[in-house]
């Protein structure tokens, strides 16, 4: 029940973010980080919980590395304009 609840919230998360906005011009760096954080997050969110937890860690992980790959990368992307 738990992982169920972790792949919605993440399917929610995810639909909002890639909904959110008409058009990425000008923020291709936040796009691409958030994907690679969010990947990332998950990864480690799932590796860090324990092992009832995994879905939960990954989803929580998948937010929150994907909120902070976005900035990283839209920061990135502009210092190179």
């Amino acid at each position: 029940m738990k992982l169920y609840l972790g792949f919605v919230v993440l399917g929610l998360v995810l639909s909002g973010v890639l909904t959110g906005c008409d058009t990425f011009d000008g923020h291709e760096g936040a796009m691409i980080g958030g994907a690679a954080g969010a990947a990332g997050g998950a990864l480690i969110g799932s590796a860090a919980a324990g092992s009832g937890n995994r879905g939960t860690g990954a989803a929580i992980g998948a937010v929150v590395g994907g909120a902070g790959g976005a900035v990283a990368g839209d920061q990135l992307h502009d210092k190179k304009k």
